[in-house]
């Protein structure tokens, strides 16, 4: 099947209720109201991932608009999905720009570069995938592999909030306030507001901060001024990439990350809907790739296929693409508002923090779910050792330098992984 031989299938349109399908459509208010469901369930993780490196979030929520389409051209409408800002990037950003952890990164230039040469070699990888088939890529990427390599994303980054996000003791303690208020939203609520628990949590510890610092002094107040000072409406702030030979070599590996991430949601799916991705998976990585690049070349993360928003779809049980083309036109709306941006930027580093710890925890705990959903036997000493040495080199940032190159915790974790199960597999 040719990249662009879509086969379209006629468009359903229902009233309501029941399974709604990825070429199914609901009646426009409802297919709305689920667009703006799913800005709200992508938003808390769009606009965490560039605050860790020192993006412009604004943009980045822009530009996850934008890789949204992109993706749904080139898919042909048939794979649900939003594309967001990819946390796989964090730990190699920081990296390859020394970003500091607070304000704008001063060397973001360079991070675009990488980040363009990442989509490059994932639209080359989709590439191959559309013209081969996708079986050697899950030889290559079995679940023990794509498991430890998503675990270990979470595992490394645990040390940014942590470590960078909390300033004094009082810090802290709104760090352990926000996580907690998360948790008690996932715990004992129910509904749209369960689905939301980050937003939910984030906001409720935005209030206890504000009464705690403003009203009564135990903090950094907050301050206000640039969200009454920003215009409601105004262009992006976009930046060219700079390509810069050693932060190319430490950020493109991240590519098979996101083939690992991308191939596993799309299985996801594949099993919620019933019906077969297969056929689309080269198109897929092709979209995220092109969508990372265009995203780079602007100034913005990296995007990557959204498991918030596929948790939001299986709750619901409404596959219909047009509502994701719904959410790419309200980001892009976002987008174009500076104060938006100033808002997301009024936000507490403690609470961002307690938030990242939440966030970054269910990264790794998504690895492990690969695991228990495909049955992984860890009896076998060739998954037990992929996975255990895989964990550790991620957590601990193993790093091995060549030259004046450095690979870091993330990108040892991606290879040892693929190596260590090609080499221990046992040939049948």
């Amino acid at each position: 099947m040719g990249l662009f031989d879509w086969q379209e299938k006629p468009v359903t349109v229902l009233q309501g209720g029941g399974v709604i399908g990825p070429d199914e459509r609901l009646p426009w208010p409802q297919t709305a109201a689920m667009g703006v469901q799913h800005v709200i369930a992508m938003f808390g993780a769009t606009v965490l991932a560039p605050i860790l490196m020192g993006f412009d979030p604004n943009l980045a929520i822009f530009m996850s608009g934008i890789g949204t389409l992109i993706f749904y051209f080139i898919t042909g409408g048939k794979v649900p999905s939003y594309l967001g800002s990819s946390f796989a990037f964090i730990g190699v950003v920081i990296a390859a720009t020394a970003y500091a952890g607070k304000g704008p990164n001063a060397n973001i230039g360079v991070a675009l570069g990488g980040i363009i040469a990442c989509g490059l070699l994932y639209t080359v990888i989709g590439a191959i995938v559309q013209a081969a088939g996708t079986g050697w890529i899950e030889r290559l990427m079995p679940p023990v592999v794509t498991g430890a390599v998503v675990a270990v994303i979470g595992l490394n980054l645990a040390g940014i909030p942590v470590k960078n996000m909390a300033a004094g003791n009082f810090d802290a303690w709104m760090q352990l306030v926000t996580f907690v208020c998360v948790a008690l939203v996932a715990v004992f609520t129910r509904g749209m507001v369960q689905r939301l628990l980050i937003l939910v949590g984030l906001l409720l510890a935005t209030g206890v901060y504000l009464v705690l610092t403003n009203g009564m002094g135990l903090g950094k107040p907050m301050d206000f001024s640039g969200i009454a000072n920003a215009a409601w409406v105004g262009m992006p702030k976009f930046t060219a990439p700079v390509f810069e030979a050693n932060a190319l070599l430490l950020i493109v590996p991240v590519a098979l990350i996101l083939v690992a991430e991308n191939l596993g949601h799309l299985k996801a799916v594949t099993a919620m809907t019933g019906r077969n991705l297969d056929p689309y998976i080269g198109r897929a990585f092709i979209g995220d790739g092109i969508a990372t690049m265009v995203s780079g070349s602007a100034g913005g993360t990296g995007v990557t296929t959204y498991a918030e928003n596929i948790g939001v779809m299986a709750a619901t049980r409404i596959y219909s693409t047009a509502v994701f083309v719904v959410a790419a036109l309200i980001a892009l709306l976002l987008g174009f508002s500076p104060k938006f941006g100033a808002l997301i930027q009024a936000i507490p580093l403690p609470v961002m923090g307690g938030v990242s710890i939440v966030v970054f925890g269910l990264i790794a705990v998504a690895g492990a779910k690969i695991w228990v959903d495909n049955k992984v036997d860890f009896s076998d000493p060739a998954n037990l050792l992929t996975a255990a040495i895989t964990l550790v080199l991620g957590t601990g940032d193993f790093t091995l330098k060549f030259g004046s190159f450095a690979l870091g915790g993330i990108g040892t974790a991606t290879f040892g992984a693929v190596l260590l199960h090609a080499l221990l597999r046992r040939r049948s």
